[in-house]
């Protein structure tokens, strides 16, 4: 039902909240995000020394354990629930902007930086395959919707690997984005977040075969 009516932000609220937002408590969450979406410029300076060709879940682990260099108070296990709903929301607008700088790298092309006039997906979308010299770029609204359903189906992914891992990290009181970076280098081994890979690979694979689905 979800995956069918909702957004992603809306099943995010939910899950952070406990309920799903009414149109006023969407509208300010989504805001909220909005103002965090840019990353500070000394952290892009850190991305770009990292090696050309570089593994993407190394870049991406590094980058969120790096953000809190860069905000110290939330290094403190016992602040306040605004305190610590700000780092959530800082760290949901920021991951979409890393990701997508850490693609654009990988194909040598200049960053896009987020542009707030568009949904939390298609915003993404936008910043991975829209390019500089294209401003009026348009994401393909099948995509769009499949990229939607995708982060809906991996929101609530039960008590696998790296969500083990976030919690175990987390029960030292360590902050929030060390935790998630820990998290993330669980799912970078094969085992875990190599299932997604071999997906891609096979749909290649059924691509390249003509597309035949259900031969497969």
């Amino acid at each position: 039902d979800l995956a069918a009516n909702a957004s992603f932000l809306e099943v995010s609220y939910l899950l952070l909240y406990g309920k799903l937002p009414n149109s006023a408590e969407f509208a300010a969450f989504e805001n909220d995000i909005k103002q965090h979406t840019l990353i500070n410029e000394g952290l892009e300076a850190m991305f770009k020394a990292f090696p050309t060709g570089s593994h993407p879940m190394g870049q991406l682990s590094s980058m969120v354990a790096a953000l809190g260099l860069y905000y110290p108070k939330a290094l403190n296990p016992h602040r306040s629930e605004e305190a610590i709903n700000r780092t959530i929301l800082r760290l949901m607008a920021k991951m979409p902007t890393i990701c997508a700088m850490i693609f654009k790298k990988r194909n040598g092309h200049p960053t896009v930086h987020p542009n707030n006039n568009l949904d939390f997906v298609t915003n993404y979308l936008n910043m991975t395959f829209g390019q500089v010299t294209m401003p009026d770029y348009q994401p393909d609204p099948v995509l769009v919707d499949a990229m939607n359903k995708l982060l809906i189906l991996h929101a609530d992914h039960e008590q696998n690997c790296s969500a083990s891992t976030v919690r175990v990290v987390g029960s030292s009181q360590a902050n929030l984005y060390s935790s998630i970076s820990a998290g993330i280098s669980a799912l970078w081994g094969p085992l875990h977040g190599g299932a997604n890979q071999e997906v891609f690979e096979m749909l290649e694979d059924i691509k390249n075969d003509g597309g035949d689905v259900k031969k497969y």
